[in-house]
């Protein structure tokens, strides 16, 4: 049965055009490498042509909107399965709840949203699915330096840098996906 992986990513039409490219050759490699997407819906931005991508090279992609944001010029059904939810809270749930891994494709304030609170629900041990942030060009960059001020400054174990996987390269997202091997990280306040 083919695992899904869920992308959360950017929907701006106002990137320079490498960032589209690369969702592309990211969405064919997703494909090619027998994955189906799940991802926000939007026929638009990065997540447009990384939904195309996937859907050109045979995979099957399942959009998760919210009613707010269902508009034609956002959302089509043309390439996807489309679930419509109430709101956010519904839309990250069913998302969670499909998805075998997550990936992080460089986005605004809604990719940061949905990265920080996948980390957090698996600290929580809520899940325990491979969470991947892509830094594709460096953009990660000043992200990955404000979580390692959590670390440096004891507002996280150092034990945390665990919960997610950092690259620059596509070759290295797929495998990691392919030898993921689940760990229980110790936690004083959740010892299982």
């Amino acid at each position: 049965m083919k695992k899904t992986i869920c992308v959360f990513c950017s929907s701006s039409e106002d990137l320079k055009t490498d960032y589209y490219e690369m969702s592309i050759r990211f969405g064919e490699r997703l494909a090619s490498e027998n994955y189906n997407l799940i991802h926000g819906g939007g026929s638009i931005g990065i997540m447009g042509r990384l939904m195309k991508a996937v859907f050109e090279n045979g995979g099957q992609i399942t959009g998760v909107v919210p009613e707010k944001l269902n508009k034609t010029n956002i959302v089509d059904d043309q390439y996807q399965r489309l679930i419509i939810t109430p709101d956010m809270k519904e839309r990250k749930e069913f998302m969670r709840q499909n998805s075998d891994a997550f990936v992080a494709l460089p986005g605004g304030f809604g990719t940061l949203e949905e990265l920080s609170e996948i980390i957090t629900l698996k600290q929580l041990k809520y899940h325990n699915k491979p969470i991947i942030i892509f830094n594709y060009n460096n953009f990660f960059d000043k992200l990955i330096d404000f979580f390692e001020l959590f670390f440096t400054e004891h507002f996280a174990i150092s034990e945390y840098k665990q919960l997610y996987y950092v690259t620059s390269q596509i070759d290295d997202v797929f495998e990691y996906l392919k030898n993921y091997n689940p760990m229980n990280i110790y936690d004083k306040y959740l010892k299982h």
